[in-house]
């Protein structure tokens, strides 16, 4: 059984994605709502938050562990993996970067929650990519959006004052000419179309 853990619904559209690939795979959700926003605790915080959650999933049936919450990967990724030594433990950054990696043509955007990009995760896993060696043009923005998960998890998200503030948070993206924008938190696609990502393309360019 796969257990799947978040700050709230965002890592829900992480579960969508699996139901495509594995529709026969089984899978216990936490969604901390409880204890939500994530993206502005610290990284002590973020740590014992995220042992328990993986605690939970565990004494629930879960054998494997996806971290979709950037906050939590960003700063307790790799202390869960020495902590749980013999539990998968997946996170959601590596393959965003490996995807924005395959497609970008130089310039990177990132947006996350103030945790997540206050961390550098990004930065430093898309640095130490074989595409970097080669590319030493790379350029990588990054701008926290703090305002995303709680207009999420109240459905404001067709909202006028979402678009508002989707617009004044993507401004300087758009002014960096990104050519490739990296959602560094699982909240951020509901914001957008569930089949496309129209909303963020119309707003950068």
């Amino acid at each position: 059984m796969i257990g799947i853990f978040d700050s709230g619904i965002g890592g829900l559209s992480v579960v969508r994605e699996l139901l495509k690939r594995a529709p026969d795979a089984s899978f216990v959700y936490l969604g901390d709502t409880a204890r939500t926003p994530y993206g502005n605790k610290s990284p002590d915080t973020l740590k014992r938050y995220a042992s328990e959650d993986v605690k939970f999933l565990l004494d629930h049936g879960a054998e494997t562990i996806i971290i979709a919450c950037n906050s939590a990967s960003s700063a307790a990724g790799d202390a869960l993996r020495e902590s749980f030594l013999n539990v998968q433990i997946f996170d959601v950054i590596q393959p965003a970067v490996e995807e924005a990696i395959r497609v970008t043509k130089g310039r990177i955007g990132v947006i996350g929650t103030r945790a997540t990009i206050a961390s550098g995760a990004y930065e430093r896993s898309i640095r130490k990519q074989p595409f970097v060696i080669s590319h030493l043009s790379l350029e990588i923005f990054s701008t926290a959006c703090p305002l995303f998960v709680p207009l999420v998890e109240e459905g404001w998200l067709k909202d006028a004052e979402t678009k508002r503030i989707v617009r004044r948070y993507l401004s300087p993206l758009r002014r960096e000419r990104i050519d490739t924008l990296i959602l560094g938190c699982t909240h951020y696609p509901l914001l957008a179309p569930r089949s496309s990502n129209a909303t963020w393309e119309s707003e950068l360019n």
